[in-house]
């Protein structure tokens, strides 16, 4: 994850749920451009955020077996308060279906008591190669990355 929208995991249940925190600092390079005068996180970082943290509790939940996770859709997603520099978007994704490797979860990022943005999200696993570097490589770096986001909650 080259551009992680993560900052912090409060709580991590494999099979359930995660809670995680994405601070925007302002000092973020897209807020130089949307909007100038009025910066505010877009709306597809926050659904960004949203799947990353989907995407690691079903990694969570799958031990860490797939080198690849995949959003195939988004749906029913509402944006309805913006996010600026100096809040914090706190996100929890729930799975609500799974079915073989894909995976139907219901994400929610909050502004304090507000809600900022939630969606229903269909993530799938693509099944690897248990040989396959790339795969392995891939596998073992979000294990550490989401052991670095729970460390992070903990300091």
């Amino acid at each position: 994850m080259r551009f992680c929208q993560l900052d912090q995991i409060t709580l991590l249940e494999p099979g359930k749920r995660i809670q995680a925190t994405r601070y925007l600092s302002g000092k973020e390079d897209y807020l130089r451009d949307h909007f100038p005068r009025f910066a505010v996180m877009p709306g597809v970082m926050m659904l960004e955020s949203l799947f990353q943290a989907s995407a690691l509790l079903v990694r969570a939940t799958d031990e860490y077996r797939h080198g690849v996770v995949l959003m195939r859709a988004a749906k029913n997603v509402k944006f309805a308060d913006f996010v600026q520099p100096g809040q914090t978007l706190s996100i929890t994704s729930e799975i609500f279906k799974q079915n073989g490797d894909s995976y139907i979860l219901k994400a929610l990022g909050t502004k304090g008591d507000s809600v900022a943005v939630n969606a229903r999200l269909v993530v799938e696993c693509i099944p690897d190669s248990d040989t396959s570097p790339v795969d392995q490589y891939s596998s073992r770096y979000m294990k550490q990355l989401t052991e670095q986001l729970q460390q992070a909650a903990m300091a």
